[in-house]
């Protein structure tokens, strides 16, 4: 039995494993995909425009809609993101089906993640263990973290100096059905993250061609824990190998 198996055939199993396992979105932009960082996500530049909540800027009319594959549970809700950026940050709009809100914590930076919730990391140097956390709840309250992770052993830290051009800008909004304005459909999140925020991690604002480590995710507490991410993580969202690549065009 211990010859079953020759290296070739062990390649392809674990090939096909892997690739089971990758949301279709990614599937479909890179066939044969198998390293997560070759996962590559074009974002395309835009002029800085006014975040509302709902998607409404024209600006955002130029992005597509990724898919997040759901990671924990079955529920049936769709989640999907856009993301955008200027000279200036980084644009994310997120899409969210849901039917009950669950949102009770009111305050920035408090442990929304326990609640409903949509994230952003951004890995933007991949030579020191240390990346960006961004949290959205539906009540519009954010959890903004700077994370140093050295082999699963992470802690984040909340910026300093926190004011000016160095704040994000973020609203929310929950949609209800036409017929029944307390029957809830989905919620939406949008957020701008100032690159001056990301000092000194950036130096300066990404280029054409430049590459970033990133993954996005929804956590939803309707029954039980459900998760989505961009790229999927076997454990925790706090995986950065395991982050796919954002590529600025």
């Amino acid at each position: 039995m211990k010859n079953y198996y020759n290296k070739t055939g062990m390649k392809l199993i674990v090939i096909y494993f892997i690739v089971c396992l990758l949301p279709a979105s990614v599937l479909s932009q890179n066939p044969g995909l198998v390293n997560p960082a070759d996962s590559v996500l074009p974002v395309i530049k835009c002029s800085d425009f006014k975040v509302t909540g709902d998607g409404s800027s024209k600006e955002w009319n130029e992005a597509s809609w990724i898919t997040l594959g759901r990671q924990r549970s079955a529920s049936p809700y769709q989640t999907r993101f856009k993301i955008l950026y200027s000279d200036s940050g980084v644009y994310c709009l997120f899409y969210c089906q849901d039917n009950r809100i669950t949102s009770t914590l009111k305050g920035d930076n408090l442990d929304i993640y326990l609640e409903d919730v949509v994230e952003a990391f951004f890995w933007t140097d991949e030579t020191v263990p240390v990346y960006f956390e961004y949290e959205l709840s539906p009540m519009n309250y954010e959890l903004v973290l700077m994370v140093p992770n050295y082999n699963g052993n992470f802690l984040g830290w909340i910026p300093w100096h926190y004011a000016g051009n160095r704040l994000t800008r973020h609203a929310t909004t929950v949609q209800y059905d036409e017929n029944s304005k307390k029957s809830v459909l989905s919620w939406m999140a949008e957020f701008y993250i100032p690159f001056e925020l990301l000092k000194p991690m950036v130096q300066t604002p990404p280029q054409t061609g430049t590459r970033w480590r990133a993954n996005f995710y929804r956590i939803d507490y309707d029954n039980g824990q459900t998760a989505w991410s961009w790229l999927p993580v076997p454990g925790t969202f706090h995986d950065y190998k395991r982050f796919g690549t954002i590529l600025f065009k």
